[in-house]
């Protein structure tokens, strides 16, 4: 009989939220139109990718008669990085510039005339002219890829012009050339070591079990909105506990012969139904809305269950601290939002410093969200292991947590 009450107050409080049109928002409405958004931001719904990560818009402009500018161009234009980025050459800089200014190109990058002398003159201590790099700031991840590419080739450029150095002064100390052979014999060597290695540049791109699988920015996005409403939902679950015990709908409860611990377990039940069904319509909504795929159904049903019980123990955990429903609230919001930034709902973590990922680690949304983009990419069950065993660990140890303080309070007790 405690049994059947304990399904029925969780069903009971699953009825209630899902009747209240402000809730629906918060938990269906809100993340379907943050991630709708972003993903027409990013060029999903438009067939036009300047702002995914693939094909990422960019012109180089050329003004250098030397032959650095013609190393760089055919670094762009080599097989492995042209499908992640399209060069496109362009003569004029004040017109690439506008349009990276009008969105329409991820980046410029301008080299200017005398760009290869200044490298392989061979002057020591001669002033270097700099290659220009214009960026757009609203897509940092696309131009992040595109710098790093371009740091790559400067990076062996600067080799080669320390090597020649360095040979050219060894040859001159010990007598085997004369002074005005320098020049020439620096530039041949800056020329060498520049040529051998700038066929080193390449992309290799690996999906772990799932080849041929394609990014897409859907995948990345929807997770980590999902997971942030999540947080306010559960946030929710744990204020209408205390609003309960305030009303007197608790004391009602206890009335009856119903074991305290199962009136509270049903409370954490109802949470966790709440979260699941959250997941699940959302989930579901992008996959038929959006044809989105999420990977393996076993490992996303599994990792559904898990990132609701890793999220509903914060609800429970923060019930059992906080003492009024307004402090669960507010604290609910600042701890959704907190969790966003640690967890990566908003950007990706990879990109922060290792302290902040560590840090991330004691989100449910760190783990979910990681879990659900392995999946995306064709990672299956075995490669979410951790992620599941990490949120059930946590769920597991918030709601014993909670459940005690809870019990110390007295708002569960006869």
């Amino acid at each position: 009989m405690n049994l059947r009450k304990l399904f029925f107050i969780a069903l009971k409080d699953l009825r209630l939220i899902f009747r209240d049109p402000a809730g629906l928002v918060f938990m269906l409405l809100a993340p379907f139109a943050l991630t709708i958004g972003m993903g027409a931001l990013t060029g999903r719904f438009s067939g036009f990718t300047q702002f995914g990560i693939s094909q990422i818009p960019v012109v180089i402009v050329n003004q250098d008669s030397g032959e650095l500018g013609k190393v760089l161009e055919d670094v762009f234009a080599s097989d492995e990085i042209k499908q992640l980025i399209a060069a496109q050459p362009q003569s004029d800089p004040t017109a690439a510039r506008a349009l990276v200014d009008e969105g329409k190109l991820a980046a410029v990058i301008i080299v200017p005339e005398g760009f290869s002398e200044s490298i392989m003159s061979g002057e020591s201590g001669g002033e270097v002219v700099r290659i220009e790099f214009y960026e757009n700031p609203t897509h940092p991840t696309s131009t992040g890829i595109v710098r790093s590419i371009l740091e790559s080739f400067l990076t062996q450029v600067e080799v080669g012009r320390v090597s020649g150095a360095l040979i050219v002064n060894q040859l001159l100390s010990s007598g085997a050339i004369q002074l005005n052979q320098a020049a020439a014999i620096g530039a041949e060597v800056g020329r060498e070591v520049v040529g051998n290695s700038s066929g080193s540049i390449n992309l290799i791109t690996t999906t772990a079990e799932g080849s041929g699988v394609k990014f897409d920015i859907l995948a990345y996005l929807a997770p980590g909105m999902a997971m942030l409403f999540l947080m306010y939902t559960v946030s929710f679950g744990g204020r209408s506990l205390l609003v309960e015990s305030r009303t007197g709908t608790m004391a009602r409860m206890l009335i009856s012969p119903t074991n305290p611990g199962f009136i509270l377990g049903g409370k954490g039940l109802g949470i966790f139904l709440t979260a699941a069904a959250q997941l699940l319509i959302l989930i579901g909504g992008t996959s038929l809305f959006f044809h989105l795929s999420w990977g393996d159904w076993r490992g996303v049903a599994l990792l559904i269950l898990a990132a609701a019980f890793g999220a509903s123990g914060w609800g429970i955990l923060m019930a059992s601290v906080l003492k009024t429903p307004g402090q669960v609230a507010i604290t609910g919001s600042a701890v959704a939002l907190l969790f966003g930034v640690l967890g990566g709902s908003f950007f990706d973590l990879s990109v922060m410093p290792e302290w902040v990922r560590k840090v991330g680690m004691i989100t449910p949304n760190s783990w979910a969200n990681d879990g659900f983009r392995i999946l995306s990419m064709g990672g299956k069950f075995a490669a979410i292991q951790s992620n599941l065993i990490a949120l059930l660990i946590m769920g597991a140890a918030l709601y014993t947590l909670g459940t005690i303080l809870l019990s110390r309070r007295g708002l569960v007790r006869k």
